[in-house]
C-alpha cells in the first residue's frame, strides 16, 4: 500500500455497505441483534427465559475485538503479539492470577497463530470484528454464565446453538419470508435502525461519479436487504449511483483465488440464476462472485492493465485483510470507536445525528445509561490500547491491541465515518 494516496488518482472507489455507507442506530440495533438471537436459544432451543432480560449496564460487555474461546468459555482481548491484556470467564472478569494460570506465564493464548495469519473461521474461537454479530459476545458471556449455574461443564456444543441462532436470522431467505426476529423489525420501521447517508456524502459520491470514477458496492447482505437499506439510506434512484452492485458477496470468500473462487450469478426478482457466469463482462447487479474476475471487468472498464482501487469497509476479517492482501487495494478502514473514544465528529456527522435521531432513542437509552458498542468500556478498557499487568497487579506499560495493530497492519488510513472524508483527500496516517 502506498504512503500518500489521493482519490484523484483512484481509478475505482468501492463500499461496503452495512456500517460503512449505511451507518446504524447501534444502541437500537445492537438491541434488536442480541434479542434475535437470544429469542431463538429460549423459543427453539430451552434456554433460561432470562437471557432475554438486559440492564443498560450489561452492555459495557459488549465491545468489538473480543475472542471467544469456544474450548472453554473464556473471551479474551488480545495485544498485537497474542499475550492476553484482559479476560472473563462468561462475563466474570478473570483475575490476572487466573490468567496466568489458564494462558502460562508468559500469557499466551495458543490459538493466536491461526487466527493472526488468516482469520479463518475456526471450531475453537470466534473473532467479533463487526456490529452485526456483536452483541453475540454478550451472550455468549450470558449463555457460560448460565451453564456454570446450572451446575454443568462448559465445552463447544453451545456454540452450535449460537450458529443456529444466526443462521435463523440471518439466512438468504429469511428477508423474504419474514423468518426471525431481526428482518422483519428493520422491515416495518427501517428508521429506528439505519440512518439516512448524509447530504454531503450523496453530494460527494455523485462528484466522485461525474469525475468518471468507477463506484462499486459490494455486501454480503443478500439483495433484497441490501434495495431495502439502499432506498432508505441514498434514494430510489440509488442503481444510478454504482456502476457494479455486488450481493451475497459472501465476503472474505469473494477475494479467493483458483480454484476456491465462486462464479458471479444473474439475478431475477432477488432469486439467483443457477447457472454462473463464466467472466463478468458488463457492469451491473450480480449476486456472489470472485475478485479476479471483477478484477478483469475494471480494467476493461477504465482502460488500465492495473487500475487503481480504494475499498472502505468496517470489518478486519471480510474487508480489510482480504482486500489488501489479496486485492492489493488501498483500504479505508470504518472504525466508530475513534468517535466513541474521543476522535470530534465531523460537521456533517453531527447535523445528519439530529435530523435523523430515532424518538425513542434518547428516552429508552441514555437516561437508562445504555453505553454505545462503540464507546470505551469499563470492563474491557479501550479499543486501541490497554495497560499490561504482570504478577501482583505490577504495571508493564501500555501495549497496543491486536485489533489496533491490524488496522496499521491490513488499512491504508482509518476514519470514524465516511463523513469525515466525503469530499476530501486521503492521507495515510
Amino acid at each position: 500500500m502506498s504512503e500518500y494516496f489521493s482519490l484523484s488518482d483512484c481509478d475505482v472507489i468501492g463500499f461496503d455497505l452495512d456500517h460503512t455507507l449505511c451507518r446504524y442506530h447501534l444502541k437500537e440495533t445492537s438491541r434488536l441483534i442480541y434479542e434475535s438471537f437470544a429469542r431463538f436459544l429460549v423459543e427453539h432451543k430451552g434456554y433460561d427465559k432470562d437471557l432475554l432480560n438486559l440492564t443498560p449496564a450489561t452492555w459495557d460487555f459488549c465491545f468489538k475485538g473480543l475472542v471467544v474461546d469456544l474450548e472453554d468459555g473464556n473471551i479474551v482481548k488480545l495485544a498485537e503479539d497474542g499475550t492476553v491484556l484482559r479476560a472473563t470467564h462468561g462475563t466474570t472478569d478473570l483475575s490476572t492470577e487466573e490468567i496466568l494460570k489458564f494462558y502460562g506465564p508468559n500469557r499466551e493464548w495458543k490459538h493466536f497463530n491461526s487466527l493472526n495469519t488468516s482469520f479463518t473461521r475456526s471450531a475453537k474461537y470466534y473473532f467479533y470484528d463487526n456490529y452485526f454479530d456483536l452483541p453475540g459476545a454478550l451472550l455468549c458471556g450470558r449463555v457460560v454464565d448460565m451453564i456454570h449455574k446450572r451446575g454443568s461443564e462448559v465445552n463447544s456444543d453451545f456454540w452450535k446453538d449460537m450458529l443456529a441462532a444466526i443462521d435463523h436470522n440471518y439466512n438468504t431467505s429469511a428477508f423474504k419470508e419474514d423468518a426471525g426476529t431481526y428482518f422483519p423489525s428493520v422491515k416495518r420501521d427501517p428508521g429506528r435502525y439505519l440512518q439516512p447517508c448524509s447530504e454531503s456524502v450523496k453530494t460527494w459520491l455523485h462528484s466522485m461519479k461525474n469525475a468518471g470514477k468507477v463506484l462499486l458496492l459490494i455486501t454480503s447482505s443478500h439483495s433484497d436487504y441490501c434495495r431495502l437499506i439502499c432506498e432508505h439510506i441514498l434514494g430510489k434512484d440509488f442503481e444510478e449511483l454504482f456502476d457494479v452492485i455486488i450481493t451475497n458477496a459472501l465476503k472474505p470468500g469473494f477475494f479467493s483465488l483458483v480454484p476456491q473462487q465462486r462464479p458471479f450469478k444473474t439475478l431475477v426478482n432477488d432469486v439467483e440464476e443457477s447457472e454462473g457466469l463464466p467472466s463478468l463482462d458488463k457492469p451491473g447487479w450480480y449476486s456472489q462472485g470472485n475478485w479476479p474476475h471483477l478484477h478483469e471487468l475494471l480494467k476493461t472498464m477504465t482502460g488500465k492493465v492495473e487500475p487503481k482501487v480504494v475499498y472502505f469497509g468496517d470489518s478486519m476479517r471480510s474487508d480489510m485483510f482480504p482486500a489488501s492482501s489479496f486485492g492489493k487495494w488501498e483500504t479505508v478502514m470504518i472504525v466508530e470507536e475513534m468517535e466513541g473514544e474521543g476522535v470530534s465528529k465531523s460537521d456533517a456527522a453531527m447535523a445528519n445525528e439530529a435530523l435523523v435521531e430515532p424518538k425513542e432513542k434518547k428516552g429508552k437509552f441514555e437516561k437508562q445509561g445504555m453505553k454505545s458498542p462503540s464507546a470505551m468500556s469499563n470492563q474491557w478498557g479501550s479499543y486501541f490500547v490497554d495497560i499490561y499487568k504482570g504478577d501482583g497487579e505490577h504495571e508493564e506499560g501500555q501495549r497496543l491491541t491486536w485489533c489496533c495493530h491490524c488496522i496499521h497492519k491490513y488499512s491504508t488510513m482509518a476514519i470514524p465515518s465516511v463523513e469525515h472524508i466525503a469530499g476530501v483527500c486521503l492521507y495515510r496516517i
